[in-house]
C-alpha cells in the first residue's frame, strides 16, 4: 500500500493534535480564555460602575445647575425689586425736595412782597408827612405873620 501525501498530512495532523492534547494545550487555552473572559467581565463591570457614577454625577450637577439658576433668578428678582424700591424712594425724596424748595421760594417771594409793601407804605407815609410839613410850612408862613401880630396885640392888651 502506498501512502500518498494526503495520508501523511492526515497522520501529521493527528499526531500534532495528539501532542497538543497530551501536553494539555486545550486546558491551557481554556484557562487563558477563561482568564481573558474574567478580565473582560471585570472591565465591563468597572465600565458599568463608572457609567453609573458618571450618571449620578451628571444628575447631581444638573440639580446643582438648576438650583444655581433658581438662585440666580431669585437674586435677579430681588435686585429688580430693590432697584424699583430705591427708584421709588428716590422719586418720593425728589418730590419732597421739590415741594420744600417750592415752599421756600414761595415764602421768599411772600416775604419780598411783604417787605416791598412795607417799604412802599413807609415811603408813602414819609412822602405824606413831608407833603404835610411843606403844606403846613407854607400855610404857617402866610398865617404866621398875622398870628405873630395878633399875639403881639393880644400881649399888649393883656399887659394894660
Amino acid at each position: 500500500m502506498e501512502f500518498d501525501n494526503t495520508f501523511w498530512a492526515a497522520v501529521g495532523y493527528f499526531i500534532f493534535f495528539g501532542i497538543l492534547i497530551y501536553i494539555k494545550v486545550p486546558k491551557l487555552l481554556a484557562k487563558a480564555l477563561d482568564g481573558r473572559i474574567a478580565k473582560i467581565q471585570t472591565d465591563l463591570d468597572e465600565a458599568k460602575q463608572l457609567r453609573e457614577d458618571a450618571q449620578a454625577l451628571l444628575a447631581e450637577y444638573e440639580r446643582k445647575r438648576k438650583a444655581a439658576e433658581s438662585e440666580a433668578e431669585e437674586i435677579v428678582t430681588a435686585a429688580k425689586e430693590e432697584s424699583e424700591r430705591m427708584a421709588e424712594e428716590a422719586k418720593v425724596a425728589l418730590e419732597e425736595l421739590i415741594v420744600r424748595r417750592t415752599k421756600a421760594v414761595e415764602d421768599k417771594i411772600a416775604q419780598a412782597e411783604a417787605q416791598a409793601v412795607a417799604e412802599v407804605r413807609s415811603r408813602s407815609a414819609e412822602v405824606a408827612v413831608e407833603a404835610a410839613r411843606v403844606l403846613l410850612v407854607e400855610q404857617m408862613a402866610d398865617k404866621g405873620d398875622a398870628l405873630v401880630e395878633e399875639a403881639i396885640k393880644d400881649v399888649g392888651n393883656r399887659i394894660n
